[in-house]
């Protein structure tokens, strides 16, 4: 398929596409969304929304806070899934509370739509699940906004299909956010060119974290993913550069112990130079020449 050369035009979303979100007006400014891959503890969730929402204030970022009560799609059966469903949402209901952040989670089964969409301000689509129709479905009709990820074995051109989806199921307030394709087998990288032809759909958002990931290779043959998260500041800096509305980070203050996917987490301590430079790229995109 074969996009104009308007697809790469660095610009602020169209109108119709904007919306607010708890006072995150997606599609105006760059927004960041970031957490723990999973949710370890109610300590550990409050803690870590405290700290980068410190960190967003400080820089005059937009910030939705974001961690998963179940991961139903970890490599092996004795990994760390989360505090499911009950456990979960009540913690996520306490950080929203505590903090006044918007919050975001990922859901994997239809039924579970309902109970969320009570809780949190955004549910997201898993990328395995991006084109499954009921999953959309609920989400669009119960969810205030919805996160689509593009799946890593879908084109961006094709993620139109999943964004109407949810539209003609009478919600409008959707993003997509990219978090890598498949490279062969253990690996991924970002086509740069998806970010301008997916926004044309919908306001994008760059999950810098996950497109670092190495999935299901993990050290000395063990059932989990490793990841290259010396590379996240980089990606992340083309994607700005490239025109996002948002950037997605899985963010830990200790990497090595985390229970999910910390192989590609970004560092607490990394994470105010890393902003730092990416606003620096979006005010000089937006000054004038």
């Amino acid at each position: 398929m074969v996009f104009s050369h308007k697809a790469l035009i660095i610009s602020v979303v169209s109108a119709q596409h904007q919306f607010d979100l708890g006072g995150v007006h997606v599609g105006l400014s760059l927004f960041l969304i970031a957490g723990p891959c999973v949710i370890e503890s109610e300590a550990h969730a409050l803690k870590m929304a405290e700290s980068i929402s410190a960190i967003a204030r400080k820089l005059e970022m937009p910030y939705i806070f974001k961690a998963s009560y179940d991961k139903a799609n970890r490599t092996s059966l004795s990994s760390f899934r989360g505090p499911g469903l009950e456990e979960g949402l009540r913690i996520l209901k306490k950080v929203k509370a505590a903090t006044g952040l918007p919050v975001l989670t990922d859901v994997h089964q239809a039924t579970d739509v309902p109970r969320v969409a009570e809780v949190v301000n955004v549910v997201q689509i898993p990328a395995f699940l991006c084109r499954q129709t009921d999953l959309l479905v609920a989400a669009a009709k119960h969810a205030r906004a919805v996160n689509i990820k593009k799946g890593q074995f879908v084109s961006p051109w094709d993620m139109r299909h999943a964004v109407e989806k949810v539209r003609e199921s009478g919600n409008n307030n959707i993003f997509l956010t990219e978090r890598g394709s498949s490279f062969g087998y253990n690996n991924l990288v970002v086509d740069m060119r998806s970010l301008a032809i997916m926004r044309e759909f919908a306001p994008v958002v760059f999950d810098a974290t996950h497109s670092v990931q190495l999935p299901s290779a993990g050290a000395d043959g063990k059932a989990v993913s490793g990841g290259q998260p010396e590379f996240i500041p980089l990606l992340a800096r083309a994607a700005v550069a490239a025109g996002v509305d948002g950037i997605f980070l899985e963010v830990h203050d200790n990497p090595a112990q985390a229970k999910s996917d910390g192989a590609n987490a970004l560092d607490l301590k990394n994470l105010e130079p890393v902003l730092t430079e990416l606003l620096a790229i979006r005010n000089a995109l937006r000054s004038p020449a």
